[in-house]
């Protein structure tokens, strides 16, 4: 079988982390090679650029070197694990990717989806999602989710204005992936969200 990559996408505090472990469970029990990773990070040379993008003390970055470092951890990323997992038939998993630079950089910084997709092209050479979970919730509620347990990171400590922005820039590009991106409610319990989540990856499986 050809390797299958999967993203999840949506608000902070949507859920994404805990869906990806249910699904790499079921999909370990179907008889599948499954890995499971994260951006930004995924490899030690992105997971260090994540330290740097994150990080509450860099208060004075630029969005342009924000965006690009996105990209940075993406290409590395690509080429040390998805691509070769791809290669090797395994079914991978990554919470966010390209679609999250285009509304979190392109859209909440005012960068610009072209621009910000142009250094992405570059990064991704070309390795492209089978499918795509967005995780649809408000953002007043997935940040509330998310900063109940700690105080958040540099980008989850962002004004809700910002996160209203980014959920928008969202649903505006839902159109461009049509097809590939399917919607979930996050807004439902873990297991009916989880539910959601399996029902589209097996309308995935019966296509291969």
């Amino acid at each position: 079988m050809k390797g299958l990559f999967i993203t999840l996408e949506g608000p902070d505090g949507s859920g994404k982390s805990t869906i990806a472990r249910f699904l790499a469970d079921y999909i370990k029990e179907k008889g599948y090679d499954v890995i499971t990773t994260r951006e930004p990070g995924g490899t030690k040379i992105s997971e260090d650029i994540r330290d740097i993008i994150l990080d509450n003390n860099n208060t004075s970055m630029s969005y342009v070197t924000e965006a690009l470092l996105y990209a940075a951890s993406r290409a590395q990323h690509v080429s040390q694990k998805i691509r070769p997992a791809i290669d090797e038939g395994k079914v991978i998993i990554c919470e966010r990717f390209v679609l999250s630079s285009l509304v979190y950089q392109g859209i909440g910084r005012g960068l610009g989806i072209e621009k910000v997709k142009e250094i992405n092209d570059f990064a991704i050479q070309g390795v492209e999602p089978d499918l795509i979970l967005f995780f649809d919730i408000p953002p007043e509620i997935a940040i509330r989710r998310k900063t109940k347990k700690n105080q958040g990171d540099r980008l989850e400590r962002e004004k809700l204005d910002f996160h209203r922005k980014v959920y928008e820039g969202y649903l505006s590009l839902m159109e461009v992936y049509e097809g590939k991106i399917k919607t979930i409610d996050a807004t439902k319990t873990k297991n009916d969200t989880f539910q959601q989540a399996k029902a589209a990856l097996d309308n995935l499986f019966e296509k291969i």
